[in-house]
């Protein structure tokens, strides 16, 4: 188990640029499975859920070249279908959840696709019913081997349909899109994710031959084609790195520039944060945050109510970034209800920040209040451990602002969505090492 030990109360100062970004990641280097030709994708984090996914496409027979860092070529002429269901891909892809994205490529193409019951963050239910209904309408049959966890679809061949998904989940339409790419027909997807990750999906398979129209809208319509060939792709800088520097330059009262954040992309993230009274410039695509010596006030609504924070579909707030607002607010003046309305255990981590000396009231499952100290009682450093990957980072962001020596256990979590984290932290002034 890796450990972090952390000096807080440093003011930190620099530069910092985000890695890509994970969750497009997990769904472009699937599409490499639709076409035997070359993709080359450039920005790819090196993390370790990312990792686990070449690998996997690695076994499944999947060429793959690095040709520098962050940039690769992967090659799908030879695939090792067998592997789909031997013991050794039953027990390597159970353990990230990102490996649900594999079956729509593989459906559409080889005509089947298995999966064994993924795992990943322990946040609660994450369902997978929208994938394999959505798999159902094309033409797929579903089955599934209760004793083993162990999903499968095939089908002699796709058609397309139209569907109306019960909620707008992003992996779910990002699997149904590269499934569909490959049917007979059109395909007709209503209340379609529409984050900036599942556009780039779309825009990368439109410039592999795909014809898919309304990107970037929750109605998409995809003219299925014979075959796909290869494309260069590069993707987006991580906004949720992002809003996690944003968060760690307010707890730390530091001056710090995140660089190449491409702003366009960002939806309501600037605004979330400016609401918690966090100054947030704009220099070119830059963010540069100065020093909150003064620290920072909560807006209330303008009837004088307390501002609540709440995750939605995109274009609203992700909620993998509820946790760093909460940790932020824990310092500002005033008071804030978090509302974690999509995973029922992801706010279970506030008792570490309880520990650290916040008041926090944890209502629910759901939703806690944050009663902030404006900086006038310091958080205390103590022993705890990373339940998952976004509570863990910003645990190590409270640890960074606070008083004494912090230990992180189980920092593998952290490792799993960021890339070389204390290296980047220490670049800024902080005071972490890696000490198992």
């Amino acid at each position: 188990m890796g450990t972090f030990k952390i000096e807080g109360g440093t003011k930190l100062q620099g530069e910092i640029t985000p890695q890509g970004a994970k969750n497009e990641a997990l769904q472009v280097l699937c599409t490499v499975l639709l076409t035997p030709e070359k993709v080359t994708i450039h920005n790819i984090p090196d993390i370790i859920d990312v990792n686990k996914l070449i690998t996997l496409l690695k076994n499944l027979g999947v060429k793959v070249e690095k040709l520098s860092h962050g940039s690769y070529s992967f090659q799908a002429d030879e695939i090792n279908l067998p592997y789909l269901e031997s013991a050794a891909f039953k027990e390597e892809g159970k353990g990230l959840r990102g490996s649900i994205m594999l079956v729509g490529p593989l459906l559409a193409r080889f005509g089947k696709g298995y999966i064994p019951k993924p795992g990943g963050d322990k946040i609660g239910r994450r369902r997978l019913d929208t994938h394999f209904e959505g798999f159902i309408k094309l033409g797929a049959k579903f089955r599934y081997n209760r004793e083993e966890y162990f999903y499968g679809v095939e089908a002699d061949e796709l058609h397309g349909a139209y569907m109306l998904l019960d909620e707008a989940s992003v992996t779910g339409t990002a699997n149904i899109v590269m499934a569909a790419v490959l049917a007979k027909g059109k395909t007709t997807i209503y209340n379609a994710a529409c984050e900036p990750y599942l556009q780039q999906l779309c825009n990368m398979l439109n410039s592999m031959g795909a014809k898919i129209t309304g990107v970037g809208s929750n109605l998409l319509e995809i003219e299925g084609v014979e075959k796909l060939g290869g494309c260069e792709h590069r993707i987006l800088p991580d906004m949720i790195e992002i809003g996690s520097w944003i968060g760690l330059a307010a707890m730390t009262q530091s001056e710090i520039t995140i660089k190449n954040v491409s702003w366009d992309n960002l939806g309501l993230i600037p605004n979330t944060f400016r609401k918690l009274g966090i100054t947030i410039e704009r220099k070119g695509d830059d963010i540069h945050i100065p020093a909150h010596t003064d620290g920072y006030e909560i807006q209330n609504y303008i009837d004088g109510s307390i501002l609540t924070i709440a995750d939605a579909p995109w274009p609203g707030f992700t909620p993998d970034l509820l946790s760093i607002v909460l940790v932020v607010a824990t310092q500002a003046r005033g008071s804030v209800l978090i509302h974690q309305k999509m995973f029922e255990s992801r706010l279970f981590f506030t008792d570490r920040l309880i520990d650290m000396g916040a008041k926090i009231i944890l209502c629910d499952p759901h939703r806690a209040t944050v009663i902030g100290h404006d900086f006038q009682s310091q958080l205390k450093g103590i022993q705890m451990s990373s339940p998952d990957i976004r509570a863990g980072v910003s645990l190590l962001i409270a640890a960074l602002s606070a008083k004494g020596t912090s230990i992180i256990q189980n920092s593998e979590q952290i490792d799993r969505g960021y890339e070389r984290i204390d290296e980047r932290l220490k670049a800024l002034g902080a005071k972490i090492e890696r000490i198992a």
